[in-house]
């Protein structure tokens, strides 16, 4: 009898250090996603001022779309963290950005600009590689989230430190999913 009880409490100790273990490497899973969001839109917030100067180089653009991408754009580089405001910034950014490129069809002379189109084409790419990162954070979260709120995890999360995660989402989905308005 006294031999079971050693093997259980043996038994439940090792799963205790797996369950732990397992929320510990989550949790790094989680950093390392957010790390290469935040690497893809350093990436995105070099290659905008070059894209602003190119437009205001080309042509007598429309001076307040430059400048909601240019607000957009700081205002996204002030935000720190992979929160829900980070997430709003980045969704503003990317309608400034997409607005940039709709109002840019009407000028011919920045459509044949190569910098512009060469830079269009670096952000078009940027702008995938963040939502390919987007979407493996998500991912990971929704792994970590599940996991730490499973029998027997549950029973150790505290111990792991382990706290919901947020998504890394679009603030109004619906919003989001819509056409860019351009009117002249």
């Amino acid at each position: 009898m006294t031999l079971f009880i050693i093997i259980l409490l043996a038994a439940i100790f090792i799963l205790a250090i797996f369950i732990y273990n397992r929320l510990i490497a989550l949790q790094n899973q989680i950093r390392e996603a957010a790390s290469d969001i935040d690497v893809q839109l350093k990436r995105r917030y070099d290659l905008i001022p070059n894209l602003v100067n190119t437009v205001k180089g080309v042509a007598n653009f429309e001076q307040s779309t430059l400048e909601k991408v240019i607000k957009a754009r700081q205002q996204a580089i002030d935000i720190s963290g992979l929160t829900p405001e980070k997430a709003a910034a980045e969704n503003m950014l990317s309608g400034a950005l997409r607005q940039l490129f709709a109002v840019s069809e009407n000028y011919p002379q920045i459509k044949s600009n190569e910098n512009f189109l060469r830079l269009q084409e670096e952000l078009t790419n940027t702008e995938d590689r963040i939502l390919a990162a987007r979407r493996f954070y998500n991912q990971v979260v929704s792994d970590y989230n599940t996991y730490q709120n499973q029998f027997p995890a549950i029973l150790l999360k505290g111990l792991a430190n382990a706290k919901p995660e947020p998504f890394f989402e679009l603030e109004n989905p619906h919003e989001e999913r819509k056409n860019v308005q351009v009117q002249f």
